[in-house]
């Protein structure tokens, strides 16, 4: 296994978020799910709380002062990484700050971080209450 640093090292930040964004689409879903059954559109409609681009951005914030250095970094440099894609319902700055939130979740699992994860996915669901 990889240390941390050398996963920083060894993988890009578009390739981090890449992973992260379906990492954390997991522990979204399976959240969902544990509410309850129901039909997939109020599946999705349940989803964009927590995956829209905004949303991140928003809970990125919420977690900054909680993160390592390390961990600030890694949205940094997800943050800060040239895309070539153009943001569809978010603006440019929203759209990074999502990267660099979903390059966060790519590093905590390849560093195999789960109960970080488990307790960062824990405050975001405070916040939604």
């Amino acid at each position: 296994m990889l240390n941390k640093e050398e996963i920083a090292r060894q993988y890009s930040p578009l390739a981090l978020a890449y992973l992260g964004d379906g990492v954390y689409e997991l522990f979204v879903r399976a959240h969902i799910l544990r509410q309850g059954n129901c039909q997939n559109r109020k599946l999705h409609e349940k989803a964009k709380d927590f995956v829209s681009c905004a949303a991140q951005e928003r809970f990125l914030n919420l977690l900054w002062e909680e993160l390592t250095e390390g961990e600030q970094e890694i949205v940094r440099r997800g943050r800060n990484a040239k895309t070539h894609s153009k943001p569809r319902n978010a603006d440019y700055g929203t759209y990074h700050a999502a990267t660099g939130f979903e390059a966060l979740w790519g590093y905590l699992y390849l560093a195999e971080e789960q109960e970080r994860m488990e307790r960062l996915f824990a405050r975001i669901l405070e916040e939604q209450k």
